[in-house]
């Protein structure tokens, strides 16, 4: 089994019908080339990067942008449409009034598998004011967050937000609260390392990709900003496949991950077991 733990939709088609809607995405991820694609294209594109499930992000910005730009009523709807292809994670705006509300409507209602926040948008530090019920929700519900970590390509944000260390009272606060520090937090990689190392509730994924080469970009984090060894020894168990498609392209960071070098039962971790461990639905396995 392949989970992407990682994946934007916001150009599927069956939400994507005006042009309003998609100016607004376009200008939100500030990803601006990208067309419209039917489903079937999306599963054209699982098959061909050996993908089993996508792990699909809402967003809501509606403090700053007026709505939600991937709504979760939205990200539900394609779940739904995908027969167990797809994984919905909410996203809620903190600053709105009804934030609490709207989180557990998505748990409840909407059965969503988890939250997505991306700091560096809100402008809030992790143990702001406005993100504690937020989490105390997930805690009750035992729903694991994704914090978008490290450098953002979005407009109007900022990486101080964001940065890994950041993150720290909220894995000492909350140790039975799964958090996932996205795209392994680079630049500051050895950060996320070590926030793994101290705080076994603490994830990342591989849905880093900043210069053209998948390949070359890997190894000079994996090997070089890090050691393989680290990956395969003592980080192997907290480490989820993603690709932060549509800004990477899937098949090439799948490729290249399975070209590094790390023993196959790490590969069988991050390709999918600890993905299921993160969502609730597999026993964490005794380090």
């Amino acid at each position: 089994m392949f989970i992407d733990m990682h994946v934007h939709p916001d150009f599927y088609q069956p939400i994507s019908e005006d042009e309003t809607t998609l100016d607004l995405r376009h200008e939100s991820l500030n990803i601006h080339l990208n067309g419209v694609a039917p489903l079937e294209h999306i599963y054209n594109q699982m098959n061909c990067a050996g993908l089993d499930q996508l792990c699909l992000l809402g967003s809501d910005y509606s403090s700053s942008h007026g709505r939600p730009v991937v709504s979760n009523e939205e990200v539900a709807l394609l779940v739904e449409k995908s027969q167990g292809k797809f994984i919905g994670f909410a996203g809620v705006d903190p600053c709105r009034e009804d934030a609490s509300e709207a989180l557990i409507h998505a748990f409840e209602t909407l059965e969503l598998r988890g939250l997505k926040l991306n700091l560096s948008k809100f402008k809030l530090f992790p143990m702001d004011d406005r993100l504690l019920p937020l989490y105390d929700i997930c805690l009750k519900y035992n729903k694991p967050i994704i914090f978008h970590s490290g450098i953002s390509l979005e407009h109007d944000t900022e990486m101080k937000f964001s940065k890994p260390l950041e993150f720290e009272p909220v894995a000492q606060k909350y140790p039975d609260l799964k958090i996932c520090l996205a795209h392994f937090g680079w630049p500051w990689v050895q950060d996320t390392a070590a926030m793994m190392l101290k705080y076994r509730n603490v994830y990342t994924d591989t849905a880093l990709l900043y210069f053209d080469s998948a390949l070359e970009f890997y190894r000079r984090v994996f090997t070089h900003d890090l050691a393989l060894t680290w990956i395969d020894r003592s980080l192997r168990h907290q480490i989820m496949f993603g690709s932060n498609n549509p800004r990477f392209e899937q098949i090439r960071m799948a490729k290249a991950i399975g070209e590094l070098g790390l023993r196959a039962s790490t590969l069988e971790l991050i390709m999918s077991q600890n993905a299921l461990v993160f969502l609730g639905e597999k026993e964490a396995l005794a380090w």
